[in-house]
């Protein structure tokens, strides 16, 4: 499957609600400053690159936002829900459905089935059987593996999984979708097809993404870019 990038379509969503706010967010290693009062907001179907050296904060951002790791203080927001200061239950129900995240190892589970990979998205947020059948079925084709449904993740390439990992990323229709260095264990030639379908896929779908990545070609798919250095924002490149 070959997948072409293209210039960022514009932003047309008319929502007056951003599908991300962070503001004033701040996160300590013991008495290592990660983030040091960091604010920034993505629009509904916005793409934004956060671009910096290895250790300027850049996952650590995205683990915040993600709900996997808490701030020390400042405000999360997805869409009018705020993140901080929500309890591990109610936490965990917003990012099971409104948040997909892609990961530079894929993080499939070995002994499923490439459907049964994208199926568990759904099967959290308590789809029907019927319903799961269709919407696997769908990604399948819109990720060019639909002979491949019965594959176990060691029986794909690099480029196959992380394109398994992109439908299951999808599968739940999440508002945001967090994508952390998804190229960084790819080839050149797999990770622009990674690229272009998560760019096509993120414009079908209107959902937000926040992708972390040190390649100029990756944020290529983005509308915009933010740079991090020592926890701090220093700019848009």
């Amino acid at each position: 499957m070959s997948v072409r990038l293209h210039e960022p379509a514009p932003i047309t969503s008319l929502s007056s609600t951003a599908a991300l706010t962070a503001e004033g967010v701040t996160k300590r290693y013991g008495r290592r400053l990660v983030l040091d009062t960091i604010s920034l907001s993505v629009a509904p179907g916005e793409r934004l690159a956060l671009m910096g050296p290895s250790g300027s904060g850049k996952t650590t951002l995205l683990n915040c936002i993600g709900g996997v790791d808490r701030p020390d203080s400042g405000s999360i927001r997805l869409g009018a829900d705020e993140l901080v200061g929500l309890d591990g239950r109610s936490l965990a129900r917003i990012r099971r459905v409104r948040v997909g995240t892609v990961f530079q190892f894929f993080h499939l589970l070995p002994t499923l089935t490439v459907s049964e990979n994208i199926e568990i998205s759904l099967q959290l947020v308590g789809a029907t059987q019927e319903e799961r059948r269709i919407r696997v079925e769908e990604l399948l084709r819109r990720v060019g593996l639909a002979d491949r449904a019965d594959a176990l993740p060691s029986e794909l390439s690099g480029g196959e999984q992380q394109r398994v990992a992109i439908a299951r990323a999808l599968a739940h229709r999440p508002s945001l979708v967090l994508a952390d260095e998804p190229t960084g264990n790819l080839d050149s030639s797999s990770g622009a097809n990674v690229l272009g379908l998560l760019q096509e896929m993120s414009e079908a779908s209107g959902a937000a993404l926040v992708l972390v990545t040190h390649s100029e070609e990756a944020a290529t798919i983005c509308h915009r870019r933010l740079y991090l250095r020592d926890g701090r924002i220093v700019g848009p490149l």
